[in-house]
């Protein structure tokens, strides 16, 4: 019954054409020892190629690893994924339109996995509804090649539209763990977050398929606790040992963090300070919309800011905070670390957490705008041609009772002077991110008004709100100059509100705020 084999041995179960599924979520759960071999065979061999592509979250670290593995002209053929970033390689190819891919909001792809594995035509959701993944407008195509066939339809029930994502059979999926026993169960006791490896793991099953397990460590047969048991040996058909440097708990760090797991408890206090900058200004002014007892959903970027200020204040414990990796409470990390949580409560199977999120779960939910045009759509998945992709993004945006983007006001060399109480802007960002149309609408103003949701653009000089006629300026920092520093750095000229307020001082002074929720 053992079923270890080598990770050379499991590459040569792949054949070309076939469709490869892989786990993980940024760097957590990766089995980069697969994803390394796979890239060795088919440079030295160019075998398997033409591989379609499957995963949900985004995978790597911004520069080698992950699906930075799989960056070569020929080995793929078809690519559909959540999230493109954080595989600069990869997505340089898409941008050539070298095969044809399809960027798919991050909680439908997971949620397709088990539409897979129940044997269902795909999943039917209104997630995506007039943003690019709605077929009346891109239809979730990352690039030209991708037009040429449809992952996507648009349906009406009852007099409603939804939208349905098409099934596909799974060949072979490639997740990872922390130990397999000799038949091949999988516990995950180091890992910080459970992603999506059983959903896929039953969903590459019941496709027929193969299920490859990396993990760090085996054990006999017998001897896992089956509480911790999150991948039955049923589900498993080999299991491959990873060197050490193949098996970081994250791509952040190379050593294990315990207090991610729950093995240990960190005092929140020895958290490194935020230094008192533009990102902090937009975490203060974020929390003040929070209120105890609600579920808060925090993005990747500026709304970091919002943990961090949480944790300074002393409130992290008066609301819980929510990662679409699964993890709810604790705090949650930063850069290469999100999807992790300091101290987490529970860590949930990422299908299930998105369940709570489309069914609009989130109280709040603080998320970057990389741009926000005059109807107050916002894009944070396509930037002059390039693709990113949505991640959970369009998830969390749809359905959230309130959301909160922020960001700075401008880009790309922005320097500020924060201090007694004031804002001062010493040198402008040389790009502006309040457009007139974005590139790529990732959240749709018009869907968010007809659901009723209430809506805030959180920057370090101003804060809007969405209208029905469009954007309307509500508040402006102390020290601000409406005209020069505000209005001057838009491509349109928001409504603004004859309440004008200006932003609470203590969002600009080095002391702590001593919120009270």
């Amino acid at each position: 019954m053992c079923k270890i084999i080598s990770s050379k041995a499991a590459i040569d179960l792949i054949k070309d054409s076939q469709t490869l599924a892989i786990g993980g979520f940024v760097g957590f759960t990766i089995p980069e020892e697969l994803l390394v071999a796979l890239k060795a065979k088919y440079l030295s061999e160019k075998k398997p190629n033409n591989l379609s592509i499957f995963y949900c979250a985004g995978i790597g670290d911004g520069k080698e690893r992950g699906l930075n593995h799989l960056a070569y002209e020929g080995l793929i053929g078809k690519l559909y994924c959540g999230h493109i970033g954080l595989a600069p390689k990869l997505g340089a190819l898409v941008s050539k339109n070298q095969f044809p891919a399809y960027t798919v909001p991050q909680g439908v792809t997971v949620h397709l996995l088990r539409a897979i594995a129940g044997k269902k035509p795909g999943v039917l959701t209104h997630i995506g509804l007039k943003t690019f993944a709605d077929p009346r407008i891109e239809g979730c195509c990352a690039n030209e090649l991708a037009k040429k066939d449809s992952i996507v339809d648009l349906i009406s029930i009852r007099g409603k539209d939804y939208l349905l994502y098409k099934s596909f059979p799974i060949d072979v999926c490639f997740i990872k763990a922390t130990t397999a026993d000799t038949h091949g169960s999988l516990t995950f006791e180091n890992e910080a977050v459970f992603a999506d490896q059983l959903s896929m793991a039953e969903a590459t099953k019941n496709s027929g398929g193969i299920v490859i397990a990396q993990v760090e460590r085996v054990t006999e047969y017998g001897t896992l606790d089956p509480h911790r048991v999150r991948v039955h040996s049923h589900l498993v058909d080999y299991v491959v040992v990873g060197k050490p440097e193949n098996c970081p708990q994250s791509f952040l760090y190379q050593n294990f963090v315990p207090e991610w797991t729950g093995q240990i408890k960190r005092p929140l206090d020895s958290l490194e300070a935020m230094d008192l900058n533009e990102r902090k200004v937009c975490g203060r002014r974020s929390i003040l919309e929070i209120k105890k007892n609600m579920l808060v959903n925090l993005g990747i970027g500026v709304p970091e800011a919002i943990a961090a200020v949480a944790g300074e204040e002393g409130i992290a414990n008066k609301f819980t905070l929510t990662i679409e990796s699964g993890v709810m409470g604790g705090v949650p990390a930063s850069g290469l670390g999100i999807g992790a949580t300091y101290n987490p409560e529970a860590i949930h199977e990422q299908g299930f957490i998105f369940d709570l999120y489309d069914g609009g779960g989130i109280d709040v939910a603080c998320l970057g705008a990389a741009e926000i045009d005059k109807k107050g759509n916002v894009n944070v998945s396509k930037f002059g041609g390039r693709v990113v992709g949505p991640g959970g993004f369009v998830n969390i945006s749809q359905s959230t009772k309130k959301v909160i983007f922020c960001g700075t006001f401008t880009a790309k060399g922005l320097e500020t002077n924060i201090k007694d109480g004031k804002l001062e802007i010493l040198q402008e960002g040389k790009s502006k991110k309040f457009k007139n149309q974005v590139e790529q609408i990732t959240f749709s103003a018009e869907y968010a008004n007809e659901s009723g949701q209430n809506v805030l653009y959180v920057t370090e000089r101003a804060v809007f709100k969405l209208t029905n006629e469009g954007l309307m300026l509500i508040e402006i920092a102390p020290g601000i100059d409406l005209e020069k520093d505000i209005l001057a750095n838009m491509e349109f000229k928001p409504l603004i509100s004859e309440d004008l307020k200006e932003m609470d001082e203590r969002i600009f002074k080095e002391e702590i705020m001593k919120i009270i929720i």
